[in-house]
């Protein structure tokens, strides 16, 4: 079997026996967190998935480092692992998105049309595109990194002055009375601010302590 579908809902719409009868293994490769188009559509396959509570089966997510592009996507990500999920990071280029149910199906998402317009999906059970399309994600898998152990080894360091400004702003302080406290014009506070923002790689100052607390920073 080979059938085209035109768009998420088709696809939902088709592929749900699929999704609903996996027993054994779900794995994702995709690029990024953005692997479909419609996010009601997205969330309609994780409910039929998870059902609620954990996986009754192995559910597998290998993504690019453009999967941990801002916070939310990390946080969600690491909601995916406290439910029972692996994730892991892979240095190799990745498809859109691919995903293999049960080493029975596969479904490959074609390139997003350029001026919008419904994406297409392949969906298979050919045994040789099958298994060829899954030992290529092992080969990958093998190769990548587990989200922890990913993001730690990018962990930036940071020295006593960013560790005590880390703690100001942990600890709901103006700039004005941690500059006091830290023994610092206030204009040299800000500017530590600014270099602490830009080497967590955070828009604000509460990306900033979400991210320090992730990496483990504010420990």
């Amino acid at each position: 079997m080979v059938i085209t579908v035109r768009g998420d809902t088709e696809l939902v719409a088709r592929a749900y026996p699929l999704f609903a009868s996996v027993k054994d293994d779900f794995v994702c490769a995709a690029r990024d967190l953005t692997t479909w188009a419609q996010p009601e559509a997205r969330e309609a396959v994780i409910r039929r998935l998870s059902g609620g509570g954990p996986p009754p089966f192995r559910v597998r997510k290998l993504l690019s480092p453009a999967a941990l592009a801002d916070e939310d996507a990390r946080r969600h990500l690491w909601e995916v692992v406290a439910q029972g999920a692996e994730v892991r990071i892979s240095a190799s280029p990745l498809p859109h998105e691919t995903i293999v149910l049960d080493r029975s199906f596969a479904i490959l998402a074609e390139v997003a049309p350029p001026f919008g317009g419904p994406r297409e999906y392949t969906v298979t059970d050919t045994p040789s595109v099958v298994g060829g399309v899954r030992m290529l994600i092992e080969a990958a898998w093998k190769a990548a990194t587990e989200l922890d152990a990913y993001l730690r080894s990018d962990m930036p360091q940071l020295d006593a002055d960013g560790q005590a400004v880390l703690r100001m702003l942990g600890g709901g302080h103006t700039d004005e009375s941690a500059a006091r406290q830290l023994g610092l014009s206030l204009r040299t506070y800000r500017r530590r601010v600014a270099d602490l923002m830009a080497l967590l790689e955070s828009g604000s100052r509460f990306q900033a302590g979400m991210r320090a607390g992730e990496l483990g920073l504010t420990g």
